[in-house]
């Protein structure tokens, strides 16, 4: 019977020195694990304090540009600048920081719903020159000029008035070249066209010219938060 409540006294006091030990060492760790949860939620702040235009693809989606009826081409498009500025609207649930012309820059979540940031779109300036006119007019009156006259180049349309065209052989020459769109109105102005019609661009190479690989070509910067 002795031995029992001996056992029982020893068994209770190593239950109680076990607890106490337990609590002594939670008290003294206390302070590192406040340390590092505090750690983690600046970590995680710092994460979220991206630039929206720094977003990959699928995080966001630009609406689309309006289109002029008359013109065909992004309305407002600007004679200087050969793009115009779209919103874009991150998805619901992302932070990042919103930086936009005549705003503070400030870390916002978003909702869908709100712009994060613009994005550039590629337009054409156009001055009412329509590539259908032009074609036609070279077609059938192009051996006294007009097509020359109506694209705003005087001095050749005279030229080829004089001399019928000279001889058919510049009237054949400017068909090609207005089909082709190698000759546009002389005031650097695109034709009026189906926005989806057979438009070309030219793309000129200089020395300033480099290739990049696919992936890169994502990360190139298209964006303007500044605008």
């Amino acid at each position: 019977m002795a031995m029992r409540r001996r056992y029982t006294f020893h068994s209770y006091f190593c239950d109680t020195s076990c607890k106490v030990l337990l609590v002594l060492i939670w008290w003294v760790s206390l302070p590192y694990l406040l340390d590092s949860e505090n750690v983690q939620v600046d970590s995680s702040h710092d994460g979220n304090d991206t630039d929206c235009s720094e977003l990959l693809e699928g995080q966001y989606h630009c609406l689309q540009a309006k289109i002029d009826p008359d013109t065909q081409q992004v309305k407002d498009c600007p004679q200087e600048k050969s793009f115009v500025l779209v919103d874009c609207l991150p998805a619901p649930d992302i932070i990042c920081r919103t930086c936009l012309r005549g705003q503070e820059c400030k870390l916002q979540k978003h909702n869908g719903t709100t712009v994060g940031f613009r994005k550039a779109v590629a337009c054409k300036w156009t001055n009412g020159k329509s590539f259908s006119v032009a074609l036609l007019l070279s077609i059938f009156l192009g051996m006294f000029g007009i097509d020359r006259f109506y694209l705003g180049y005087p001095a050749i349309g005279l030229l080829k008035f004089c001399t019928l065209g000279f001889m058919f052989l510049g009237q054949l020459v400017d068909i090609l070249l207005i089909a082709t769109q190698v000759v546009t109105p002389a005031d650097g102005s695109h034709y009026v066209m189906d926005y989806y019609g057979a438009g070309l661009s030219r793309i000129d190479r200089n020395n300033y010219t480099f290739n990049v690989s696919q992936e890169d070509a994502g990360r190139l910067p298209m964006c303007d938060n500044t605008s």
